[in-house]
């Protein structure tokens, strides 16, 4: 994904590598209890130290493991100066929209010295998803795994696998992410890039000074591993490929998919992707490269660094080509990657992604509507007030926006607001459906792009079947943006680029087997069109990344929800933390 200032926010009413823990996610429906102690950790990446937000000083964090049906309780403790909240992102939060985690919009931040209990219940997922910070910048560290075995007995709809692996991407700042952060929201300007992305927190060789800061996968050969891929990076988009291997696809975001091969896996921040390598039946002479470089679309700069770790094959299996090659220093093989800005590769990666749609695994898309919603996504100017010096035009500053209105963030969580009768004046209820002014949205932008701005939602009844069409814009820069929605699932029945076509583009949707996820990229210069239900009356949360504008969508007898990483402000009074 581009580093263009982006942050949209949809509101709904609405391997594993330590044996023990497998062994004790084999018992179903119990409780599972984690604490989360947030402190800082001196760590050392690219020759430079610094002290970095963390959860039990682990970088990446401990990893959740738990089983479908499964209640998880997690105690956090906050011992750093910042405010801190944890987002589970991909649980479905049934009924638990308090445990969701976005700040201001679930709850209050945890202040510090004082704790939360995150208490929730997983039903009816199973996969891999991940958690990480929600509040400013934190999720630059503070993220890690979430695995979600199938029920006790219960077999995976595909090749079981010898060995499952986390392998989750990040990005590295040699700079406070915070201060970034700040910087680049008083100003509108994009953040600075990072300096180096990462699998499993280590560069790799690659990089200055990393060689030693390697993750190496040592496999068997002959064997099927399960990679658990999960992207947790802030800002990229990512191509992630292994030298000299092919890999099957058979999970997107929890949910099963169609099994297909490919040579090259596309991840959007926020997304995960199960894929099943298959070892060569020997062990070659030869080690070989995991790489992921970033997949850009906006005239942004961007981190255009490689991460990379190393495959490498168990060579005791097979003695007697030890015993050949021993001689010979093994070669280094690097896979070849796209482009950094191969849409097109992209969209047909994306495009091959379907549901199971069996008996045993339904498709349940809605196939018909009760409410369409058209969303233009994308950037334009914010006017400043008199008292502050801003560096656009005529005093305005780069901002985002879902239908020309740009998102305010409240003072108080709006999930507390709805819960206590006190939304009057923390948000009103009257966000457009479609955008104020049509225009060729991937043409020529309009001469007014300035923006406007409120704290709004949209109130849905509860099980709406929802049609929502997302449209990138040129305005100031045609990009890819990608969108997560808290609290529910979706089916992506549609994708294109150029403008939508509301008379046209309908007849090709996709109502049998759309891909089911919780994150989707909204393609450069096209459009996305997803559907789902609003059957869950608790919180629901839609972003892109990275950050900028909000927009809440509402369940009646729901609650609504509303996400921003900007700087550090305030914890709101609340009535949602316990110490």
């Amino acid at each position: 994904m581009s580093s263009s200032f982006l942050r949209v926010m949809l509101i709904a009413f609405c391997a594993l590598w330590n044996l023990p823990e497998l062994v004790l996610a084999k018992h179903t429906g119990i409780t599972r209890r984690y604490n989360f102690d947030v402190k800082l950790q001196k760590v050392t990446r690219l020759c430079q130290t610094k002290s970095i937000v963390t959860v039990n000083g682990q970088f990446p964090g401990p990893r959740i493991i738990a089983r479908q049906g499964d209640r998880v309780l997690v105690k956090v403790v906050n011992h750093v100066q910042n405010n801190i909240t944890i987002h589970w992102h991909g649980i479905r939060q049934l009924r638990s929209g308090w445990a969701d985690g976005p700040a201001y919009v679930t709850q209050c931040p945890i202040q510090t010295g004082q704790s939360y209990v995150y208490n929730f219940t997983i039903t009816g997922q199973r996969g891999t998803l991940f958690w990480h910070a929600h509040i400013s910048w934190l999720r630059a560290t503070v993220y890690g795994p979430l695995v979600i075995l199938p029920k006790r007995s219960v077999l995976y709809p595909f090749l079981q696998p010898f060995k499952e692996v986390p392998i989750i991407f990040g990005e590295w700042w040699k700079a406070d992410t915070e201060t970034i952060i700040n910087q680049a929201m008083q100003t509108g300007g994009a953040p600075n890039v990072s300096d180096a992305y990462t699998i499993n927190g280590l560069p790799g060789p690659l990089y200055n000074c990393s060689a030693k800061d390697t993750f190496r996968l040592k496999v068997k050969p002959g064997k099927t591993y399960l990679l658990r891929l999960i992207n947790a990076a802030l800002n990229d988009e990512l191509f992630f490929s292994i030298a000299n291997h092919s890999v099957t696809v058979v999970e997107v975001d929890a949910v099963y998919v169609k099994p297909f091969k490919t040579k090259t896996v596309v991840i959007t921040p926020g997304q995960t992707t199960n894929i099943l390598l298959k070892t060569k039946s020997h062990s070659p002479n030869a080690t070989f490269l995991m790489a992921a470089r970033a997949y850009a679309t906006g005239p942004a700069a961007f981190d255009n660094s490689t991460t990379a770790g190393i495959l490498e094959y168990d060579r005791q299996e097979h003695k007697s080509s030890v015993s050949n090659a021993k001689n010979r220093k093994p070669s280094v093989l690097k896979p070849a990657l796209p482009t950094f800005n191969d849409t097109l590769f992209a969209m047909n990666f994306n495009k091959k992604l379907r549901s199971l749609a069996t008996t045993k695994f339904p498709a349940k898309v809605p196939q018909t509507v009760s409410r369409r919603f058209f969303f233009t996504v994308g950037l334009g100017l914010i006017q400043c007030s008199r008292n502050k010096a801003c560096p656009g035009p005529n005093n305005t500053m780069v901002g985002a926006a879902i239908n020309n209105m740009s998102f305010v963030q409240p003072s108080t969580a709006l999930l507390q607001a709805h819960f206590f009768g006190k939304s009057k004046g923390v948000y009103t209820t009257d966000f457009p459906a479609n955008p104020p002014f049509k225009f060729n949205y991937t043409g020529t932008p309009p001469s007014n792009i300035l923006l406007n701005s409120g704290t709004k939602v949209v109130v849905l009844p509860f099980n709406t079947r929802v049609e929502l069409v997302l449209q990138d814009t040129s305005i100031i820069a045609a990009e890819s943006h990608p969108l997560h929605l808290h609290g529910f699932n979706f089916h992506v029945v549609g994708q294109g680029f150029g403008n939508f076509d509301p008379n046209k583009d309908p007849a090709n949707f996709n109502l049998v087997d759309p891909v089911e996820r919780n994150t989707v990229g909204v393609p450069s210069g096209g459009w996305v069109a997803i559907r789902f239900r609003a059957d869950n009356p608790g919180v629901g949360l839609v972003y892109a990344l990275p950050p900028g504008s909000s927009h809440q969508l509402g369940i009646e007898d729901g609650l609504g929800c509303h996400r921003r990483e900007a700087s550090q402000s305030k914890a709101a009074p609340s009535a949602l933390r316990s110490s």
